[in-house]
């Protein structure tokens, strides 16, 4: 995948941070987060903001929009085969990165909501180490094939997971549950809950950086 928005905080970027969209949004949705987070310490970085493919969804009534995978009606099954193109494209992007002189361990894999699910289903099959994993406003897809598909490289991957206590659109038990599961199969979340829906404060842009400058320092 070559549809992203990428910016350099200066010459030689010595990290890459990966931050995909939400359902409906465009890569331009988290583009302040070059200048409302802080990682001089860290050095330049590359921020890569990746554009998600234009489909049919279903709980939407069709209407084509951006969208990393579709989702149901009644939720009660999941777009497995959206999920994995989805991964494929993120998989594209991570391995740019590499080639472009980035290796995985100096590369932090986030999104929101929906890019929030594409982040941990491909973090955490990622066959290279991670700097890390980002997960905010959303949930854990295709749990149940964690433990068959998961990668002994991100075992230890730290992650960083926020929601909101008053979302209406994924809701808190959905986030919860998902990251007790990582807890149980012994991933290392370090958890945050706002008072607020299905969106992000200052307080999580604070925290979320003060986490990035800890799995980014040299």
């Amino acid at each position: 995948m070559q549809n992203t928005i990428d910016i350099e905080t200066g010459a030689a970027p010595r990290a890459t941070i990966i931050i995909m969209h939400g359902l409906g949004a465009d890569a331009s949705d988290f583009q302040p987060f070059v200048h409302e987070i802080d990682l001089a310490s860290v050095g330049p970085v590359r921020w890569v903001f990746p554009n998600a493919p234009r489909l049919p969804v279903s709980i939407n009534g069709g209407f084509v929009m951006p969208a990393w995978y579709d989702i149901y009606p009644d939720r009660s099954r999941e777009d497995e085969t959206g999920l994995r193109s989805a991964q494929q494209q993120v998989n594209a992007v991570l391995a740019r990165e590499v080639a472009r002189g980035i290796p995985a361990e100096r590369m932090v894999l986030g999104g929101f909501s929906q890019g929030c699910a594409m982040a941990l289903l491909t973090g955490l099959r990622y066959p290279e180490r991670l700097a890390g994993i980002v997960g905010m406003s959303g949930y854990l897809p295709l749990a149940n094939m964690l433990a068959a598909e998961h990668s002994p490289a991100n075992q230890n991957t730290p992650i960083f997971m926020a929601h909101g206590s008053q979302d209406e659109m994924v809701p808190p038990a959905s986030a919860t549950a998902s990251r007790d599961l990582l807890l149980a199969k012994g991933y290392g979340v370090e958890w945050h809950q706002y008072p607020m829906g299905h969106s992000v404060c200052l307080e999580e842009v604070r925290d979320l950086q003060t986490w990035l400058l800890r799995v980014l320092a040299i």
